[in-house]
């Protein structure tokens, strides 16, 4: 380069970088921040204790631990020159700088230049504990340290200690980035919603707003003087009977004056029939839709209308059940259950890939030591919840999550393994609940193989956790009992005249009885060689005489196990047997179990009530997971699609389109028997995996051959590759 375009060159630079140091500087974003699981705690209470039943206060079943009350936040900056910072608390507090305190509660300090430490100390019993920090460097943010005990002591001269012990984390946050919306104050959004049908009688009004829906009635025009009652029904049925509808609101009605009136709590209905007496007239009905505002990332469309109709019905279904948290039904339990949670975190990666709304479920579920009972009472939950985590980790990657959430990991692992017979097997003990599914005369004696399998599975998880958090000592511990159990598994439950797994031993005997589920679970566990995982598939899963499933929630897995065999086309006909049967029946949301013998009124009874059924079911949305990961084929290999999988399956479908989210950017299919165009995500390298029937070509791409009519395509980040191929028929 001469020495006239280097000088050139170097003015250029040296004008940019000016140009750069002369740019205003902008405050870093200050959030509120708290101790790491309180609030989700805390606003899990909050929400699954407004649950009733006819006007009865209902709580959920297992015990509920509670936020620290007293908390502990510190931070070191190195200033360049003095700053002001504002600070705003909820709770009484007391602010330090290098250990001195101010008077008084400070709403604005001064910290000098050089190096600091910023401590506030915080008291709060109905709320959690938590601090705002704004100044121009100084803000409040997932970098400060927390802990709930400082453990410090002074000697006989006043000195105060300078080591504690104490165990510090970094803070908890959530999207409160505003000091005048305080993470208590927080509540879902709301809109207005119109009915679509009105009917009135003398004393009554019933009302349809057209599909199942969520919110707050409100009651436009009221006026006089009697009773008025509410009653909401999931179906015309439930709102016309006064005697047996689930949820109802009563009301003394005394006013002069029109005035607008909106219930105090949320129902689920499509149905409201308000009937009244006395003096009382109301003049509309309308209500407040309450919703998580998310963003839908994932789609799916086809050429077989149906299937398009059951997945947009399935992404309904999901958003009114995606709310603080991820919670089974809008109608009922409207608790956070782990085995539903699990299903939709799965869900949520193929729609939202709303990674906050997991991380908060999952805190609400644990919840604190000491751990003195399966999570929501259930072995099977508890399983489910250390799968969640494992899943979380390989959609996100996120390893600081992992880290400050594996002691509690550790302690209700060791929960369990303290709870396992002489045989190092689990069975149920006094206080232990083994669900596995709603099936007739389903037996839950001595050792279940499914929970066995969970528990393997569980154990792997805490390995790889472990690893991530430098525990290589219990990285080893956990890989080895996890390696013990899975031996245990295959050589006491696997029976080679049935072909399958049986469903439990009981006194160190295999049981007859052959189920789904341990059978199903083994195969997308990948725990299976090739033989073993056809004999399952022809003697189990393509059985008509092995004991039926009839919800949803398990047919979720039923069909990922069948859909990891390669059935798709038979998976395709099962969604529109199953899910186009509730359609047809007029449902316009996913219920908690479809059996296709019942008849009229029957689909909405359980639990030995007439309308005790939900639904608006969370796990009745499974198509959405199912035909993104198994028919776009979209999957991670590695944690946060650094490296993932596109294998698509049209399944007897002649097109299908779509996308699937990742942490950066999402990947988009267009499919037909003749063509794939794909578009990678902004991050990570994709493998395109197909069959054709002749040699492929592209353009964008080399397309490898890796076994006879198998094929390969790297997909780069953020390229576009269009494939020109022939399915095989």
């Amino acid at each position: 380069m001469s020495t006239q375009k280097f000088s050139s060159l170097t003015k250029m630079l040296s004008a940019f970088l000016f140009f750069l140091l002369s740019l205003p500087t902008f405050a870093q974003q200050a959030t509120w921040i708290w101790y790491p699981g309180d609030y989700e705690v805390w606003l899990g209470n909050k929400m699954q204790n407004r649950r009733t039943e006819r006007g009865s206060f209902l709580p959920p079943f297992w015990k509920l631990d509670s936020h620290y009350n007293l908390m502990d936040f510190h931070k070191d900056f190195n200033l360049s020159s003095p700053e002001e910072v504002e600070i705003f608390v909820e709770g009484q507090y007391n602010v330090k700088i290098d250990g001195k305190a101010f008077a008084g509660y400070p709403k604005k300090i001064t910290v000098p230049a050089g190096k600091h430490r910023i401590n506030l100390k915080v008291f709060c019993q109905d709320r959690v504990p938590s601090i705002f920090v704004k100044g121009k460097t100084i803000v409040s943010d997932s970098t400060w340290l927390v802990t709930f005990e400082d453990k410090e002591w002074i000697d006989e001269t006043g000195k105060a200690s300078d080591q504690s012990g104490t165990t510090w984390l970094k803070a908890g946050s959530w999207n409160f980035n505003s000091p005048l919306t305080p993470p208590s104050k927080f509540a879902l959004a709301t809109k207005e919603q119109f009915a679509v049908k009105t009917e009135r009688n003398a004393k009554s009004i019933l009302v349809d707003f057209g599909k199942e829906t969520f919110g707050f009635i409100k009651l436009k025009g009221l006026k006089g003087k009697g009773n008025l009652t509410i009653y909401y029904g999931e179906s015309k049925e439930e709102a016309l009977s006064a005697e047996h509808c689930e949820t109802l609101d009563n009301l003394e009605i005394n006013q002069i004056q029109k005035k607008d009136s909106i219930m105090d709590l949320t129902k689920a209905f499509r149905y409201v029939n308000v009937v009244y007496d006395g003096s009382v007239s109301v003049d509309s009905l309308s209500m407040l839709y309450e919703y998580l505002p998310v963003t839908e990332r994932g789609n799916f469309k086809c050429s077989d209308d149906q299937i398009n109709k059951i997945y947009d019905v399935a992404k309904y279904t999901f958003h009114l059940n995606t709310r603080e948290f991820f919670i089974d039904g809008i109608k009922r339990d409207r608790w956070i259950w782990s085995g539903d949670a699990y299903q939709s975190y799965l869900m949520n990666y193929y729609l939202f890939f709303d990674a906050p709304t997991v991380k908060r479920t999952l805190l609400a579920l644990r919840g604190k030591d000491p751990v003195t009972s399966h999570i929501n009472t259930i072995m099977d939950y508890t399983f489910y919840w250390f799968l969640g985590i494992y899943d979380y980790y390989q959609h996100t990657g996120d390893k600081e999550f992992i880290k400050q959430l594996y002691p509690r990991m550790q302690t209700l692992m060791e929960y369990c393994l303290g709870r396992r017979n002489k045989n190092g097997m689990m069975e149920g003990l006094a206080g232990d609940w083994i669900f596995i599914d709603w099936a007739e005369g389903l037996s839950k004696k001595g050792e279940v193989s499914f929970e066995q399998l969970l528990l393997t599975r569980s154990l792997e998880t805490m390995a790889l956790c472990a690893n991530i958090a430098n525990d290589s000592q219990g990285a080893e511990k956990y890989k080895n009992i996890g390696s013990e159990l899975k031996t245990k598994f295959f050589a006491n439950y696997w029976n080679n005249e049935k072909h399958a797994f049986v469903h439990s031993q009981v006194d160190g005997k295999q049981t007859e009885n052959v189920t789904r589920y341990a059978n199903m679970f083994a195969i997308f566990f990948n725990y299976l060689d090739e033989s073993k995982k056809q004999e399952i598939k022809n003697n189990v899963l393509l059985n008509d005489k092995i004991q039926k499933i009839t919800t949803p929630y398990m047919r979720f897995y039923e069909l990922e196990a069948l859909c990891a065999l390669g059935e798709q086309s038979y998976v395709l006909k099962e969604m529109k047997d199953y899910w186009g049967g509730m359609l047809n029946l007029g449902a316009t949301s996913f219920w908690e179990e479809y059996n296709p013998t019942k008849k009229g009124s029957e689909h909405y009874g359980m639990y030995g009530r007439e309308f005790g059924k939900s639904l608006c079911h969370a796990w009745g949305a499974s198509p959405i997971y199912l035909l993104g990961k198994y028919y776009l084929g979209v999957k991670p290999l590695s944690p946060a699609y650094e490296t993932y999988l596109i294998e698509p399956q049209l399944g007897g479908l002649k097109w299908m389109e779509g996308s699937v989210p990742t942490p950066k950017g999402d990947v988009k299919l267009t499919v037909s028997d003749k063509k794939i165009t794909v578009s990678g995500a902004d991050s990570g390298t994709g493998t395109l995996r197909f069959k054709s029937a002749i040699k492929p070509s592209c353009k964008q791409g080399i397309v490898k051959e890796i076994s006879p009519k198998n094929y390969e395509l790297t997909v780069e980040k953020g390229k576009e590759y269009m494939v020109e191929y022939e399915t095989i028929k």
